[in-house]
């Protein structure tokens, strides 16, 4: 194998599952999107390895480049409406009724995916458990301004949540 074949090896397998759990992010638990958007990620992070110059770490680059796969596509597909599916995420909370557990994970999604793209971006960063350092490089916005919106963010979700 060549180089290049070998480091992308290595990028895919460390960061497959990070990209995917964006990805279900970003298409509230739709499996199947969310697997077209990691493959839609990962084509662009081959093709674009040549140019990456290490000016910022390898996994903010690769978020940067989910990121914008994800927000393109749901710029295309903003009028559609998406199942959610939440199989495969957990929540903690004080229920132990998985029937309760569910339904606030689909009302949490339905509350974040009324948040602007941006605010959307970066609370699924958040929740990603990605330093808030990392998170203004990814976005593109100062630091302070990150840890500003994530209170916000944050407080707006509690009112959707509990629908104040």
């Amino acid at each position: 194998m060549r180089s290049k074949e070998i480091i992308y090896q290595k990028i895919y397998e460390e960061n497959y599952p990070k990209v995917m759990r964006l990805c279900m992010g970003y298409t509230s638990g739709n499996q199947s999107l969310a697997k077209d958007l990691v493959q839609e990620t990962f084509i662009k992070i081959w093709q674009n390895l040549d140019a990456f110059r290490n000016e910022s770490g390898i996994g903010t680059w690769i978020y940067r480049i989910c990121v914008n796969t994800c927000l393109a596509e749901i710029r295309r597909e903003r009028k559609k409406d998406r199942e959610l599916q939440i199989d495969s995420l957990q929540v903690s909370d004080n229920s132990d009724n998985p029937v309760e557990k569910e339904d606030m994970l689909v009302q949490l999604y339905k509350c974040i995916n009324k948040l602007s793209s941006t605010n959307k971006a970066i609370i699924l960063l958040e929740l990603e458990g990605l330093p808030q350092l990392e998170i203004s490089e990814i976005i593109g916005i100062k630091h302070e301004a990150v840890r500003t919106r994530i209170h916000r963010i944050k407080q707006q979700l509690t009112k959707c949540v509990n629908n104040e």
